[in-house]
């Protein structure tokens, strides 16, 4: 009887664990609202009850879920908005505290746009690189933040698949960027926090060699 309880809870546990990944009725709300067709509003950080939001950390989401690929369509509309184009978003700037994201990938050819669920960074690399970044929530704003130059990313495809993938250069720098959002970070608060941090540059003379792989 006792096993027999056991075996009953932790189904339950499970099946908890599984309906709490998929989108919450107010989040299908908001998926559905307007025109489905078009972009959703993008938030930004000088809005109180939009920053709430940004500052908030994403749960994870159920690859499976039926309204996922419209947030991934949606999302992607928003991005790439003529009056502001980017090169990634995250969930939470369109109102979804869900881990999801967008990012072009330059480290491939043509420069595509790629979706990624449940991403996280498993490994980043000691050596960084130094450049500019903006975001479409923090419009009309840029500042130069240091970032790891290479990543081990963990994801997930709509087939729920996980997949593991060694990123570099700039396109590991949109990464970086996006799962801060993920984490209820802007990349101001990331220039705030690098203001006082050590970061030794490399010895003089040194010099560095990327060697082509092919692919």
């Amino acid at each position: 009887m006792k096993k027999t309880f056991v075996v009953l809870a932790f189904c339950l546990l499970l099946i908890t664990n599984l309906i709490a990944q998929n989108f919450t009725a107010t989040e299908r709300s908001l998926i559905m609202s307007g025109d489905t067709a078009k972009m959703m509003r993008v938030l930004t950080y000088n809005l109180p009850p939009d920053l709430e939001i940004l500052n908030t950390i994403s749960l994870d989401i159920d690859p499976a879920d039926p309204d996922l690929p419209l947030l991934a369509r949606r999302m992607y509309l928003s991005m790439r908005d003529t009056a502001n184009p980017g090169v990634g978003i995250a969930a939470p700037q369109v109102g979804i505290n869900r881990n999801v994201i967008w990012v072009q990938r330059f480290d491939k050819s043509g420069s595509p746009f790629e979706f990624y669920i449940n991403p996280r960074i498993l490994k980043y690399s000691i050596l960084n690189r130094k450049g500019g970044e903006g975001c479409l929530s923090v419009p009309e704003e840029r500042g130069l933040l240091l970032r790891s130059y290479a990543i081990l990313l963990e994801y997930q495809t709509f087939d729920g698949v996980k997949h593991t993938e060694m990123i570099e250069d700039f396109t590991s720098v949109i990464f970086q960027h996006e799962t801060d959002h993920l984490n209820g970070m802007l990349f101001p608060d990331r220039m705030r926090e690098q203001q006082n941090a050590l970061a030794l540059p490399l010895p003089q003379g040194m010099e560095l060699f990327i060697k082509p792989v092919a692919r």
